[in-house]
C-alpha cells in the first residue's frame, strides 16, 4: 500500500476519497493534519489530558466508521469538530455525577482599563497561558465556543454545526462567554498582582 506524507496540496476530499476506497494511510494523513485540532477542542470539555487523549482516539475512529455519511456539504474539519464535541460532551455527562453550576456572574464586576494594559504588557506566550488558564476555570460549553469561533477560526454556522446549538444561541454565548472570559482574566491578573507584592 502506498504511504502518503502529510501534504498541503493534497486536499482532504482526496484522502477522503482515498480512505473510503480502502487505504487506511490516507486517513492516517487526515489523523495527523487535526490530531492537535481535535484534542483542543475536547481538552476544553473534558478538563483532563488523559480523557481528552481517549475521547479524542474515540473521535477518530467514530470519524473512521462514518466517514461514507460525510457528504461535503461543510468542511471535513466543521464536521470532524462535530463529532469529537459530541463524544466530549458525552464522556463529561457519563463522569459528572452531579450538575455543576454555572455560577451567575451579572453585571456586577467591571473590567478596569489597568488591567487591558496590563495584559497587553505581557508578551505572546504568557498571554496565551493566561488565556489557557482563564479557559480552563470557565464551564465546558462556554470554553469550547470560545476556542472553536476564535482560536480554531471556525464561523458562527460552523459552531452551531459543531455545537447543535442554534446561530442566535452561539451568538448569545460569544457575548457572555467574552464577558466571563474577561472577568476570569481580571481575576488571574490581580491574583498574578497580589504574588508579586507580597
Amino acid at each position: 500500500m502506498t504511504s502518503y506524507q502529510i501534504d498541503p496540496l493534497v486536499s482532504d476530499a482526496l484522502n477522503i476519497e482515498r480512505t473510503l476506497n480502502g487505504d487506511d494511510e490516507a486517513f492516517r494523513s487526515l489523523v495527523e493534519k487535526y490530531q492537535d485540532l481535535v484534542f483542543t477542542v475536547v481538552l476544553r470539555i473534558v478538563r483532563n489530558r488523559n480523557d481528552a487523549e481517549e475521547v479524542a482516539q474515540d473521535s477518530f475512529v467514530k470519524a473512521y466508521q462514518k466517514l461514507s455519511t460525510f457528504k461535503g456539504g461543510s468542511k471535513f474539519s466543521t464536521w470532524l469538530y462535530s463529532i469529537a464535541y459530541n463524544t466530549a460532551i458525552s464522556r463529561t455527562r457519563k463522569k459528572r455525577i452531579e450538575t455543576q453550576e454555572i455560577e451567575d456572574l451579572g453585571d456586577t464586576l467591571e473590567i478596569a482599563t489597568s488591567n487591558q494594559e496590563q495584559l497587553n504588557s505581557l508578551s505572546h506566550d504568557e498571554q496565551k497561558k493566561y488565556l489557557g488558564k482563564a479557559l480552563s476555570n470557565m464551564p465546558e460549553q462556554d470554553a469550547s465556543v470560545l476556542s472553536l469561533y476564535y482560536l480554531e477560526e471556525q464561523s458562527v454556522e460552523e459552531v452551531s454545526e459543531i455545537t447543535g446549538l442554534s446561530r442566535s444561541n452561539v451568538k448569545v454565548k460569544l457575548h457572555r462567554s467574552r464577558q466571563r472570559l474577561q472577568i476570569e482574566m481580571e481575576r488571574l491578573l490581580k491574583s498574578e498582582a497580589r504574588t508579586l507584592i507580597e
